[in-house]
């Protein structure tokens, strides 16, 4: 595996000021020769002149948060980070950009089934950048495309671990923990992309809903599970609420009542805490039997 290492460069305003110098030189010396009739010292001073030249194809610039790599021959020589105008060997006609910004994927809505086998539609925002100049442009073919398609590979399976939604505290799902889930999701995408030099800082669902065929039916099934949840909770607070009343009347009153009466308050009392409708008050002109 190639891996990134630094390039031989130098400053390039330094090597600009004396290229100059030489260049200007090298001329000065050819043409006084030549005018001397001193063909053989000229014939030198030109070819001295011409390497000059040469060598200012050695310039090149490097933008904030970009890499150049550098190949030489096709050999990969180094990548250089620093920025401003650089020299390298003027041999290196290869000198490749590559951004090191930060940058957003977005994928499609993949239509995929989850955990219970539903079909839910699923789109994730991947936050990554490059970190390995050299593993991002020689080990895969095109990086971009690898983030691509590695990540909604990895999004299709995380789909697939869990269930859209779930009632039950002790499992995840997709609604109900979107922390967790975004966080399973990145790790899955960063192991896929660690072969190709990139970092992923951020992974997120970006939408989440049932397929069309069976939203309509899937929402009348969320809708009963959380009346049924709110029925449970309701009446579980109606049984501590009786349980209270009966126990603060035989305690703090005194009042003792049987099997029977009991039994009739606490219908009662359940029928008015659980109902929906106000209860209706009612006049006992006799007695309770």
């Amino acid at each position: 595996m190639i891996r990134e290492k630094r390039a031989f460069t130098v400053n390039g305003y330094g090597m600009l000021a004396l290229l100059l110098v030489l260049q200007v030189f090298t001329v000065v010396m050819a043409l006084r020769n030549l005018a001397a009739t001193e063909f053989p010292f000229a014939a030198g001073w030109g070819l001295a002149a011409a390497i000059v030249a040469f060598c200012w194809f050695g310039l090149f610039m490097v933008a904030p948060n970009q890499g150049k790599i550098l190949q030489l021959f096709g050999k990969y020589v180094g990548t250089e980070h620093v920025t401003g105008l650089r020299w390298a060997n003027p041999l290196i006609f290869k000198r490749t950009p590559i951004s090191l910004r930060i940058r957003n994927f977005e994928s499609g809505k993949l239509k995929v089934n989850d955990a219970n086998g539903n079909p839910i539609e699923i789109a994730t925002v991947v936050v990554w950048k490059v970190v390995d100049s050299a593993e991002a442009y020689f080990e895969v073919d095109d990086y971009e495309s690898f983030v691509t398609i590695q990540s909604e590979a990895a999004l299709r399976n995380v789909a697939n671990e869990f269930p859209y939604d779930n009632h039950s505290e002790d499992t995840l799902s997709l609604r109900g923990d979107p922390i967790e889930v975004a966080e399973k999701i990145r790790d899955q995408v960063q192991e896929r992309l660690g072969s190709a030099g990139i970092q992923v800082i951020e992974a997120r669902i970006s939408h989440l809903a049932y397929a069309p065929e069976i939203a309509q039916a899937m929402l009348r099934k969320q809708q009963a599970g959380a009346v049924l949840a709110a029925r449970k909770l309701i009446v579980r607070g109606a049984v501590e609420m009786v349980t209270d009343a009966i126990t603060t009347l035989a305690e703090s009153h005194a009042l003792e009542l049987d099997d029977e009466r009991k039994a009739n308050m606490v219908n009662n009392l359940m029928v008015v805490i659980c109902g929906e409708q106000q209860a209706q008050p009612v006049i006992n002109s006799g007695s309770l039997y």
